[in-house]
């Protein structure tokens, strides 16, 4: 499959980004990330190793991109918690057990 990282295009093949990870150790991975045989690594350093890139040059989202066209299962970044409303003061008031609450 043909693609472009980084502005620089690259004929990658699953089986070739395979054996271009093979023995390679996963870093610790802190964000989006791609899962390659039986490990999963972060998705800068896929970019790396198969371009022989600088991690700088080129972004996550090309990298996603092109390793999720070879059919391999990418994780992207987890849903940050909903922000917590606080509650006004008739709210607050209205959550008080036994107080009436007048408007």
């Amino acid at each position: 499959m043909r693609c472009v990282i980084a502005r620089f295009p690259f004929d990658l093949t699953k089986s070739g980004v395979l054996e271009s990870m093979k023995g390679v150790k996963p870093e610790q991975v802190t964000g989006e990330s791609v899962i390659i045989g039986r490990r999963i690594y972060p998705v800068k350093q896929v970019g790396q190793v198969i371009t022989r890139q600088d991690r700088r040059d080129f972004s996550t989202g090309e990298v996603l991109r092109a390793m999720t066209r070879l059919g391999f299962t990418c994780r992207g970044l987890p849903r940050a918690a909903m922000p917590t409303r606080v509650p006004g003061p008739l709210q607050h008031a209205s959550a008080l057990p036994g107080i009436p609450v007048t408007v």
